[in-house]
């Protein structure tokens, strides 16, 4: 039996969340809210808006199943909100390539991108983007609709927080607390504790 997922979010993310699924056996249809002035991604069609997927819900042209493709966090949490409120089924996706550990715990609606590893014990929340060849090292827990960028390296014991946004490349020292809505800047050596709200960058980062 096919497996139908609908993909929120037609950008390059969504490309790469849709190469995914399909690796996964999901046959996929896209919608986005730029509809119809956007019908087309790559060789998939958009199938309408979000709230064209939602007036659909329970028919059988759609799927409960859903996954929401949008790199900005504050979007992602308000689209995976809307969708939960109508009954859809937000679904986990984890490349195949990605190394898991059995005593990880990795919450729905979370992408977890090609390379990437997430070790023993950590926690990652919901709707979290884990990306291309991230490391989340043991015991390490990611707060709900944090995004993890690609080449991220996140040594033992690191905590961050809600809707954070650690950039490419940037590493970050055990046991070093990022807290909520922050942005860690590209390439950034994290070795102390960042508070809610910041914006840290350089190496080590600082708060600017």
């Amino acid at each position: 039996m096919t497996k139908k997922l609908a993909i929120v979010g037609a950008s390059g993310h969504g490309k790469v969340i849709a190469d995914i699924a399909e690796q996964l056996g999901f046959t996929v249809k896209f919608y986005d809210d730029a509809y119809p002035t956007k019908t087309h991604i790559e060789h998939w069609s958009i199938n309408g808006t979000c709230a064209d997927l939602i007036a659909l819900n329970n028919t059988s042209t759609a799927s409960s199943d859903v996954v929401v493709a949008i790199g900005n966090n504050d979007i992602r949490l308000q689209k995976i909100q809307l969708l939960q409120q109508n009954n859809f089924n937000l679904i986990t996706l984890i490349h195949p390539s990605a190394v898991i550990s059995q005593y990880a715990v990795v919450a729905m609606g979370t992408v977890v991108f090609a390379g990437a590893v997430i070790n023993a014990f950590a926690k990652v929340g919901v709707g979290c983007i884990i990306n291309t060849a991230a490391v989340v090292e043991h015991d390490c827990c990611i707060g709900d609709f944090t995004h993890i960028c690609p080449n991220v390296a996140l040594a033992g014991g690191v905590v961050v927080g809600t809707q954070s946004w650690v950039g490419i490349g940037s590493q970050v020292k055990q046991l070093v607390s990022i807290g909520d809505k922050c942005l860690i800047g590209a390439g950034s050596t994290v070795v102390k504790n960042i508070p809610d709200n910041v914006t840290a960058f350089g190496s080590p980062a600082v708060a600017k």
